[in-house]
């Protein structure tokens, strides 16, 4: 008897991958997946004096959307406002009102009104009301529609806004959620966690990325028909990885599509700023569904952020989320949920506060702000033109034009005996490649295979992001390994 108590009580088996929650393990994020821990090896080696023979002295980050890691510089209105915020005493100095803009001063007196106790105690859990009215009167100007205070969260990044309405939405492993194929793995990762179903729809390639439809109603009639719930469908818009911008008319095929099959469509539009084709403006989704007419009954929530666009300011984690067409007890629950975090970081909130209601024509930082501002968004889209041409000049890689977004996505034809190298290493053909790539020039990018990629295709995400003046010879390392690459598996 005794012995059998002993055994009732004694403790659980020791924590091991084997006993942890499995969907964490079966969860996968790309873009800091293998090779990155690989990348981070070999910088930890090329610090120590280790990679002396390599022919590079540093790596090269093009794995991820972070400005500011690649010398982008942070706009000087947003960093004087936050630093007197995070430091209001500066305001006692004299010699601030010589230093900083005269704006930038009274913006920052004006949010410290606004949250006497500064930025160091909780907001509420929604978010500082300042910057959520701030935030309404930004989309408002946008989208030339009304935008309530009362509808936007701010959150920890645009990807903590998207946990969150997952979380809400998901109730197993019976529903699921549309997905792009190629799509950004935070939605993959996240579906793994929550066991819920990633459907995967894929954009045409050969058509600049392009969002058809038929393939939409394609992928919800085959989950319907295998038992699973469809919940919303997922737009990335402009895209990441694919650098594409939606046609307006293919965003109203989008509206209708999920209006009839009463989807909540989750627009993720945090690249809005990064606009590069005159002739494919960024228009934002409810500014389109409040445009049609009659206006199809729907579900929306957009997304966006402080760390794409011009600002960079990723580390920041300043997000926001804007509900159209909720039920009130739905909100209610959702802001139960948010609660239970308490709040998003202050210092992102102040920056998205920053992000929506710039300086404006007239105000003393208002002609730096716009050097600066434009100064990004045109070397953006030089670096995307150089990175493209000299891509599509490789053998065997083909590279849509960017049009919006930070990043190209090529299409790279393997050899044969690059596919059997790759299997007998135990490696995806693109992940191979990509790993050579690393080794041999210090470049790192994702393989393809972590967004996802139509069957027997092959391709490489890369950013545009590093500095005007070494994209030269960041082009001419890819495109001397890619020669040597080709040769040697030919």
């Amino acid at each position: 008897m005794r012995l059998q108590l002993r055994r009732l009580c004694s403790a659980p088996a020791r924590l091991s991958v084997h006993t942890i929650n499995q969907a964490v393990r079966t969860a996968q994020y790309a873009v800091r997946g293998e090779l990155i821990l690989r990348a981070a090896k070999l910088q930890e080696e090329l610090r120590a004096g280790g990679g002396g023979g390599k022919g590079f002295d540093r790596l090269v980050e093009c794995n991820i959307g972070n400005p500011q890691a690649l010398r982008q510089q942070p706009l000087s209105f947003n960093r004087q406002v936050l630093a007197i915020l995070a430091m209001p005493a500066l305001l006692q100095n004299p010699a601030l009102r010589t230093s900083f803009g005269a704006d930038a001063i009274a913006r920052a007196e004006e949010y410290l009104r606004s949250i006497p106790a500064g930025v160091g105690a909780y907001s509420e859990s929604q978010g500082f009301r300042l910057v959520r009215q701030q935030v309404a009167d930004f989309i408002a100007a946008r989208d030339g529609v009304p935008a309530q205070r009362d509808d936007i969260f701010l959150t920890d990044g645009a990807s903590k806004a998207v946990e969150f309405i997952f979380k809400i939405l998901l109730r197993g492993a019976s529903d699921g959620v549309l997905v792009p194929i190629p799509q950004y793995p935070l939605y993959s990762a996240t579906l793994a966690l929550a066991s819920a179903q990633m459907l995967g729809y894929e954009l045409d390639e050969a058509n600049g990325w392009a969002m058809p439809l038929d393939e939409l109603e394609k992928k919800h009639a085959a989950a319907v028909a295998a038992g699973v719930t469809p919940r919303a469908l997922v737009v990335i818009n402009p895209g990441n990885p694919t650098g594409n911008t939606l046609p307006r008319d293919n965003m109203e095929a989008v509206v209708r599509f999920c209006s009839k099959h009463h989807l909540v469509l989750m627009a993720d539009e945090v690249y809005q700023e990064n606009i590069y084709d005159d002739a494919l403006p960024f228009h934002s989704f409810k500014k389109v569904l409040k445009q049609m007419t009659p206006e199809p009954p729907l579900q929306l929530v957009s997304f966006h952020s402080t760390s794409k666009g011009f600002l960079g300011e990723c580390g920041l984690r300043g997000g926001y989320m804007e509900l159209c067409g909720f039920d009130p007890e739905v909100q209610a629950q959702l802001l139960k949920l948010v609660s239970i975090g308490l709040c998003s970081n202050t210092m992102g909130q102040i920056g998205l506060g920053l992000m929506v209601q710039p300086p404006k024509p007239g105000d003393a930082s208002y002609a730096t702000y716009a050097a600066e501002k434009d100064g990004i968004l045109q070397s953006l889209k030089r670096r995307a033109t150089k990175l493209v041409s000299a891509l599509n000049e490789l053998e065997g890689v083909t590279c849509n034009q960017p049009q919006g977004a930070m990043y190209a996505f090529p299409s790279i034809t393997l050899p044969p005996k690059a596919v059997a190298a790759a299997e007998a290493a135990g490696k995806v053909p693109d992940t191979f490649y990509a790993l050579a790539l690393l080794e041999a020039t210090g470049i790192v990018v994702v393989p393809g295979s972590g967004f996802g990629q139509k069957e027997n295709t092959w391709h490489f995400r890369t950013t545009f992001l590093p500095p005007e003046d070494e994209m030269e010879a960041v082009v001419g390392r890819m495109t001397a390994f890619h020669r040597d690459f080709m040769q040697q598996y030919s």
